[in-house]
């Protein structure tokens, strides 16, 4: 999808995209589930940016809106997700898209569930694949 890591803190993360021709839908734009994705993945990140080692997320909803048609003359885009509230059992988060000169292309929210990670397989206490 092309998708770079920008930057990274708690609560925040910045990555970019460079949309081709490849991810244009019939109408001649950048198809809506590249930007949904690419919300996607930077309110996910935002969120395990706060999480304690072992433990994961995961998306309870994720809503988008498509603020401006997104083609290639907007050549790189931006994406940005931060976290808006983070819980022990639900993380709140939110992303944008912006265009090369800041436009905001589109938006997202996101509620993420908390969940214990399960161990890492050849991890466990047992031998057996690490299941305890």
């Amino acid at each position: 999808m092309n998708f770079v890591l920008l930057a990274v803190e708690p609560g925040r993360v910045e990555f970019q995209c460079s949309p081709s021709e490849a991810h244009y839908n019939p109408l001649g734009m950048v198809h809506g589930g590249l930007a949904c994705t690419l919300l996607d993945t930077v309110v996910g990140c935002a969120a395990h940016s706060t999480l304690a080692v072992g433990y994961g997320y995961t998306s309870i909803d994720l809503s988008v809106n498509y603020l401006r048609p997104i083609t290639l003359r907007h050549g790189v885009l931006r994406a940005e997700g931060s976290v808006v509230k983070s819980g022990s059992r639900v993380v709140f988060a939110e992303g944008r898209i912006l265009g090369p000169a800041g436009e905001l292309l589109a938006t997202a929210t996101s509620s993420l569930l908390v969940f214990t990670a399960p161990a890492p397989s050849g991890q466990g206490t047992t031998g057996d694949g690490g299941q305890p």
